[in-house]
């Protein structure tokens, strides 16, 4: 897994924030969750992989994404599994908070036990054949704050994953194609 250049973690016009790409084995699988319906969240009810924002404790991005996986699916990821990490990505829409998340990939041993905490209404272990399925990404047309789009997603069943989450799982499958 290459290391890939951050956008900036020091840029004070950017908030930031770190997912977990958890992929463990037998088969080969990458942890999704998605997200409880919340009031103001931009992101309320989508598909996501584990993380959340950096708090001003937190020494770097790594312990982040640490501290929110643990939170929010009740396991602490082993900074000994960290296997790298993937390209920053910013949203596409201006609408949306001026945030950049950086995608760290681990790969645990074995399927860890999930805990969900209230921001997350489910979690879905997604091998990583079924996303390379041919089909299961095309574009979808969604309709996104009043406006319909047309976006570039991965079907998995009645889940529609798009936007950072997509271009994330994007990167990371284009790296395990080559």
């Amino acid at each position: 897994m290459a290391n890939h250049p951050p956008v900036t973690d020091n840029d004070p016009a950017l908030l930031w924030a770190a997912v977990a790409v958890v992929i463990a084995p037998d088969p080969d699988s990458i942890l999704l969750i998605r997200r409880a319906e919340r009031v103001g969240d931009p992101w309320s009810g989508h598909m996501a992989l584990p993380g959340g924002r950096r708090e001003p404790g937190d020494e770097d991005l790594r312990v982040t994404v640490i501290r929110e996986t643990t939170e929010e699916v009740g396991f602490e990821l082993s900074p000994e599994h960290l296997a790298g990490r993937l390209d920053d990505v910013v949203p596409r829409t201006p609408v949306l908070p001026p945030i950049a998340v950086r995608p760290f990939v681990f790969l645990p041993p074995a399927r860890p036990s999930l805990v969900l905490n209230p921001e997350v209404a489910s979690a879905h272990w997604v091998e990583v054949s079924d996303l390379l399925l041919p089909g299961s990404y095309h574009s979808v047309r969604l309709e996104v704050a009043g406006l319909s789009r047309e976006v570039q997603a991965y079907q998995l069943g009645e889940a529609i994953v798009w936007g950072m989450t997509e271009r994330i799982l994007t990167g990371l499958l284009d790296q395990l194609r080559h």
